[in-house]
């Protein structure tokens, strides 16, 4: 879907970057690859590499941890293609424990991974267990007052670009906050935003066509309403000491 360019190939990355970013650039944003130069970095899914060769780019230690085996092998591909140097494991979320036995991380992050996870909260306990009082955590998921969400309960989309996802929650904000206070976590920012407003047929031509109700919208309107009825619940937050 992001490219029909030939896969692996340093042109179907640079372009699975542009389109991800151009269509969700508040991901840099977040994430602020650039902070991060000489810090150490654990992401938790790296799916394809996608922020994680970012995070390298920057400067940054970067660890990436994934539970599928093929997307592990594609980040480690896409390293090799840009000449950057990564740690890679293949773990459980839910475990890390098993895996980090020290808590030397500047930064763990994850964006759109843990609301596919059968237990956030084991996760999140988790990730308490392996920060240390200065540990920044960033962590985006699905927010469930939004605008597809809406599609979703009306039948009129699904969760994931591509069938199958047998795991896809969403929350509201004081059900985020009190998973959070629960495993020891302390929110400092919770900000919502993105909707995607593209017709998908002409996306996956590379057409960024918005659709008719959106293409109209003024782009004052278009923030304001992301903000209440985004997808994406950006969450940033350190352990309760």
């Amino acid at each position: 879907m992001h490219s029909k360019l030939t896969f692996g190939s340093i042109e179907y990355y640079n372009e699975v970057e542009q389109k991800k970013y151009f269509v969700e650039p508040h991901i840099p944003k977040f994430a602020e690859f650039e902070k991060y130069s000489g810090k150490n970095v654990l992401e938790i899914g790296c799916g394809i590499g996608t922020d994680a060769v970012n995070f390298a780019r920057a400067g940054a230690n970067y660890t990436g941890l994934e539970l599928s085996n093929k997307s592990l092998q594609i980040t480690k591909n896409r390293f090799t293609k840009f000449g950057l140097t990564g740690n890679f494991i293949l773990g459980d979320s839910e475990r890390l424990e098993d895996v980090f036995k020290t808590s030397n991380f500047d930064l763990i992050y994850s964006f759109g991974v843990l609301h596919h996870t059968p237990d956030i909260g084991a996760a999140l306990k988790s990730i308490h267990n392996i920060s240390h009082k200065d540990t920044e955590i960033k962590i985006m998921v699905y927010a469930k007052n939004s605008y597809k969400q809406f599609l979703i309960d009306a039948n009129l989309m699904q969760p994931e670009a591509q069938t199958g996802c047998p795991i896809a929650n969403s929350y509201d904000a004081e059900e985020i906050k009190n998973i959070f206070k629960l495993n020891n976590l302390n929110i400092t920012q919770l900000d919502q935003c993105h909707i995607f407003p593209y017709e998908i047929s002409q996306y996956k031509d590379n057409i960024y066509k918005k659709l008719p109700w959106f293409e109209l919208m003024p782009v004052e309107i278009f923030e304001a309403l992301e903000k209440r009825l985004g997808w994406h619940f950006l969450i940033k937050a350190k352990i309760i000491n």
